[in-house]
């Protein structure tokens, strides 16, 4: 009876440390990722990366920026802070803490999130982003980047409320090496951008917006956020943790998907 029970306590031994091993690998797909775009774009531009991501067990969350996308919010009024303001209810409906990600534009609003609910954010990932300093804005951080299509290229609506990029630079920009169809999405997609947000400067400290760590994904042929630029932001804010690189445009959601996740499961 003796000899059964040890048996007995070595199997049940072994199915306990079987399912904490099991329970601690799923733990740790279990990643939460929340993904901004950036201007000129929408949830759509995720989607791959979404689904690559939720392969492993992740949960994704996108959400299309008041006037971007679906949204049907009218460009009127909207400021940086309305981009903020969405993104920080997004997150708060999240259980525990998030890995945040932003594209180009996006950049802006995830690094003013986390200034504002840093307990809730675990890193900050840069992809092709701006990357600001306390103070600073989108349209300061883009003026002198000569290494952008975007500027040169603007169409603005009479009021000034709103841009969109001229036709044959859209693709350029933003789908300079992607599929057909993919292009097709992007031109189908383009709407006119608020302009506002892009005077919205970030207020950002040392003890909260400093505190979290972050990673950048840098393009080696962008024209949207040149690749020189990208690198005086990386090398201005001198805390990124790592920074890692991806052979194309400045849309890497779609033209290097799978090369995208796997960084961001990596972090």
């Amino acid at each position: 009876m003796r000899k059964a029970n040890i048996i007995i306590t070595a199997l049940l031994l072994i199915v306990t440390i079987a399912i904490f091993s099991f329970t601690q690998k799923n733990n740790k797909k279990m990643k939460k990722y929340v993904l901004v775009h950036g201007a000129w774009a929408g949830k759509f531009a995720w989607e791959k990366v979404k689904s690559e991501l939720e392969k492993d067990g992740s949960k994704v969350v996108t959400l299309d920026l008041p006037a971007h996308g679906d949204d049907t919010t009218q460009a009127a009024g909207i400021t940086l802070q309305s981009y903020v303001d969405a993104v920080v209810n997004l997150v708060n409906k999240q259980e525990g803490k998030v890995i945040l990600v932003g594209h180009s534009m996006g950049g802006m609003v995830i690094s003013q999130v986390a200034e504002d609910i840093p307990g809730k954010i675990a890193q900050l990932v840069y992809v092709s982003a701006y990357l600001p300093a306390n103070g600073e804005d989108l349209q300061s951080l883009s003026a002198t980047d000569g290494g952008s299509l975007i500027g040169p290229n603007l169409i603005f609506a009479p009021d000034y409320s709103t841009a969109t990029i001229k036709p044959e630079f859209v693709v350029k920009v933003f789908a300079q090496d992607i599929d057909e169809d993919v292009k097709k999405l992007v031109i189908d997609k383009h709407k006119g951008e608020p302009l506002a947000p892009f005077q919205g400067k970030v207020t950002l400290t040392g003890a909260n917006f400093g505190s979290i760590p972050k990673y950048y994904i840098q393009t080696l042929k962008d024209v949207g956020v040149s690749t020189a630029n990208q690198q005086k932001m990386i090398d201005a804010n001198g805390t990124i943790k790592k920074v890692y690189k991806l052979d194309c445009g400045h849309s890497p959601y779609f033209a290097r998907p799978v090369e995208l996740t796997k960084i961001l499961e990596e972090l």
